[in-house]
C-alpha cells in the first residue's frame, strides 16, 4: 500500500509561513504622502512658468533673460497667491547644465514658497 509524502508539503507550508511573518509587518505601517488636490471647477489654474538653465548658467523665465536677484523676486510673487494659486514652475536645465546652478534654484524656489516644481526636457 503506497503512503503519501508529506515532508516537501510541509517544507512549503513553513516557507509560506516565514514569509508571511516577513511582510505583515510591512503592511501596518503607513506611508504619508502630499497627493495633489482637486481644485474647484470654477478657478482656473495658473499658466505653468517656465525657468530654463542655460549650459552657461544663464536663466531664462518664460524666454526673458534674467538675473539671480530678479529670479528671487519673481519666484516670490509667483508664490503670493498661496499653493492653490501658483502656478507650476518647469524646470528645463540644460543637459550640460552646472549641477550646483540646479541646487541653487531648487533651492531658491523653496525659499520664495513655490510648492509646485517639475522638471522639463525639451
Amino acid at each position: 500500500m503506497a503512503e503519501i509524502n508529506i515532508i516537501p508539503l510541509c517544507d512549503v507550508l513553513l516557507v509560506l509561513l516565514i514569509i508571511f511573518m516577513v511582510t505583515a509587518p510591512a503592511l501596518s505601517r503607513s506611508i504619508d504622502l502630499d497627493l495633489p488636490q482637486a481644485s474647484p471647477p470654477d478657478r482656473q489654474p495658473a499658466a505653468p512658468v517656465t525657468l530654463r538653465i542655460a549650459a552657461s548658467g544663464e536663466l531664462f523665465w518664460n524666454g526673458e533673460d534674467t538675473s539671480r536677484t530678479q529670479l528671487l523676486a519673481r519666484m516670490r510673487e509667483a508664490a503670493r497667491g498661496g499653493v492653490e494659486t501658483q502656478p507650476m514652475l518647469q524646470i528645463d536645465a540644460a543637459g550640460d547644465a552646472d549641477y550646483q546652478a540646479v541646487v541653487q534654484v531648487l533651492a531658491e524656489a523653496e525659499r520664495a514658497g513655490l510648492a509646485r516644481i517639475g522638471f522639463l526636457r525639451q
